[in-house]
């Protein structure tokens, strides 16, 4: 047990309500869930938690005993898991708090132990002290969370629950605007659909807008062993650009930002864009001409087919090789080198290959129409 010199004590309690501060930023700066939430009445109540779970801490480091009094902490802990549910945070995004708030905490106590001359020996148990510390109060905090989401707090995740619904399956606006307000649910200015691994979703809700939404009803389309969320954003670039950073890391696919009662239009893209097969994380928007092609896939088949039928007859060697210059040549139109350089021949060859092909197609290669079908067939 820890029973820290009066010098140091006196040193760190000086600098109690500065550290306080000092953890309330860097939560506000590494867990997106509470940027802007530390304002206001909100923000006071949690700097109070802080502040008092610290003072707590120091009362306990500065006592012999283990029955050192620390039961107001725990209770103010306890409390802020429950104002913390009660705001639609997760417990995901508390503990993150809780993560980033013991190192900052930690980093400047530790600073100031040791400007005061705390021995090494202290200073190590004293580390043990702090997150064991931690620890309990996180633990107090989860167990205020869960209480809360098993009394009200679970009246209104069915609520959200439903809206979710709603959304995806296209309800009435008035139905849809009547679900958001039983669920107290703020409507953003925009909604964006994401499909992700179900194992990366707890990871993925720490780093987003706690107002985003989860259906967890089975949704027709969604790859097995997938979820869908529903996060809200503004709809500008500058609004997608911090969302995909915030999914850095995972293999989400990211529909396109729409306009919040039309998210159901984001999500059918984003399954879309699942199907495709990419890895990693995935922008809709960047794939937007696969999506297309790939809208229809028997109609794509018939066209490429019809397309390709005279060189049926050739041997499949040839018109394999055919086949590649002829998308080569079109999608680089018509420049010699470049359809050269790509498919890693001579480009007397590709000029031979394609006097074949205008032997085979004739004026269709000059055609606009023809053009359109083979860039698409070939695509």
């Amino acid at each position: 047990m820890v029973a820290l010199d009066a010098e140091v004590a006196a040193a760190l309690r000086g600098r109690l309500a500065e550290v306080a501060d000092n953890v309330v930023l860097a939560i506000i700066d590494e867990v997106p869930s509470y940027a802007g939430a530390l304002t206001g009445r909100m923000g006071e109540v949690i700097r109070n938690a802080v502040q008092l779970a610290l003072g707590g801490f120091l009362t306990l480091a500065t006592r012999q005993g283990l029955e050192a009094p620390r039961a107001t902490a725990m209770e103010g802990a306890y409390q802020l898991g429950r104002g913390e549910a009660r705001s639609g945070r997760t417990a995901e995004a508390l503990l993150a708090a809780y993560r980033v708030g013991a190192r900052k905490s930690w980093h400047d106590m530790a600073d100031t132990a040791v400007r005061a001359g705390i021995d090494a020996g202290q200073l190590a148990s004293f580390a043990e002290l702090v997150f064991a510390y931690i620890d309990e109060l996180s633990a107090a905090s989860v167990a205020g969370h869960t209480d809360e989401l098993e009394s009200s707090g679970r009246v209104r995740q069915r609520n959200l629950e439903r809206l979710a619904r709603a959304l995806l399956n296209g309800a009435p606006a008035d139905a849809v605007n009547a679900a958001a307000e039983r669920a107290d649910w703020e409507p953003p200015g925009a909604l964006t659909a994401v499909v992700l691994p179900e194992s990366q979703v707890s990871h993925a809700l720490t780093a987003l807008d706690s107002r985003t939404l989860q259906p967890t009803d089975e949704v027709p389309g969604l790859p097995e062993g997938h979820a869908s969320l529903l996060v809200p954003s503004t709809g500008s670039a500058t609004s997608r650009r911090t969302l995909l950073r915030a999914l850095r890391g995972t293999d989400a696919v990211v529909g396109p930002g729409t306009p919040w009662l039309e998210v159901a239009g984001s999500h059918r893209r984003a399954l879309r864009c699942s199907a495709l097969g990419l890895s990693g994380l995935v922008d809709s928007d960047d794939h937007l001409a696969a999506l297309v092609l790939a809208a229809d896939a028997d109609a794509r088949a018939e066209l490429r087919a019809r397309v390709l039928a005279p060189l049926a007859d050739l041997r499949p060697s040839t018109a394999e090789k055919l086949t590649d210059t002829l998308r080569s040549w079109l999608l680089n139109h018509g420049r010699r080198d470049a359809v050269a350089e790509e498919l890693f021949v001579h480009a007397q060859t590709v000029r031979y290959r394609v006097q074949q092909l205008r032997e085979i197609y004739g004026d269709r290669l000059e055609d606009p129409a023809f053009v359109l079908d083979a860039t698409l067939a070939l695509a």
